[in-house]
């Protein structure tokens, strides 16, 4: 069992804690507050015409979990030695998944500015990896899992129907900022933002973009009232961090009176003291969207 040492981490310090894995020769991480243990294998149930990507399911505490095969999902070859892998089990978007890995190594406290966005020339539209880690001169690479998912099972992600069940709604100029690394997750926050009615929006690629823009924006006071109103942020980017993001906007001189929404696969009961200590105005589980749009209504119209 893990003990969820990033609970020791102070919160917005752009600081995360990952655990290093392997799939073969290759190097992978995934973020400390996604793990809720490690175990070594156990039987799993193999689940006829699954998704491909899905070895079965197996039973922990009471609990039936589907385990993916990471391998699998990356295309890259299986165990040579299964007996030896290792099985993840996460917990976010509100749901626990077990992830069977090969090998599992340490876990390293590293800076979200370490966590660079990989480069369009070998990142296809299709790829997991979300960021490029250099650790003693080795390359390791930081997995959507949500993606992952998603790819799996496609209603699991933010839907545009389940704003369409707000009912008809009018058109808002209010201006929003949102931080989000993920470009599919962009495009649907997009979507589905605009068909609620609001059809201003600003969208980053990471935190430090972010705030960049609101400090440039925060230069003149007396337009930043009609410049923007509201900011919505991921927690997981490359470079700065959504906890971050949010305490430097809750301890700007200026900005600090701008409504905050984390919008996160991590928000849960364990996490939430996270968002709230660094001054968040609201957390949301993806992919809750039509929360997000009440809760968006609620602060700014």
């Amino acid at each position: 069992m893990m003990n969820d040492s990033s609970i020791l981490l102070e919160s917005g310090t752009n600081e995360l804690e990952i655990v290093e894995f392997g799939i073969g020769q290759n190097k992978f991480a995934i973020n400390v507050m996604k793990v809720k243990e490690i175990l070594n294998p156990v039987p799993v149930v193999e689940i006829p015409q699954s998704h491909p990507f899905v070895e079965g399911i197996m039973e922990l505490r009471g609990e039936v979990l589907p385990v993916i095969n990471v391998a699998s999902a990356l295309g890259l070859p299986q165990s040579g030695n299964p007996q030896m892998d290792k099985f993840i089990v996460a917990e976010f978007n509100q749901q626990k998944t077990v992830f069977h890995v090969h090998t599992v190594s340490q876990i390293h406290r590293i800076s979200w500015t370490q966590i660079e966005k990989p480069s369009d020339l070998y990142q296809g539209q299709e790829s997991q990896v979300i960021g490029v880690i250099k650790l003693g001169g080795e390359m390791v690479l930081f997995l959507d899992f949500e993606k992952i998912l998603l790819e799996i099972n496609p209603d699991s992600g933010v839907k545009i129907s389940d704003v369409k069940k707000l009912g008809l709604r009018e058109r808002s100029l209010k201006k929003i900022v949102i931080a989000e690394d993920s470009a599919m997750l962009r495009k649907m926050l997009h979507d589905t933002l605009s068909e609620a009615g609001f059809e201003n929006l600003e969208f980053f690629e990471n935190g430090q973009d972010a705030i960049t823009y609101l400090e440039h924006l925060a230069g003149n006071p007396q337009e930043l009232p009609g410049a923007v109103q509201l900011v919505i942020t991921d927690i997981e980017m490359p470079q700065m961090d959504g906890h971050h993001l949010t305490k430097r906007i809750k301890e700007h001189p200026v900005l600090s009176k701008l409504p905050v929404i984390i919008f996160s696969s991590l928000i849960t009961n364990e996490l939430r003291h996270k968002g709230s200590v660094v001054g968040a105005d609201a957390q949301i589980s993806k992919p809750e969207i039509a929360q997000l749009v009440l809760k968006i209504d609620e602060l700014i119209l």
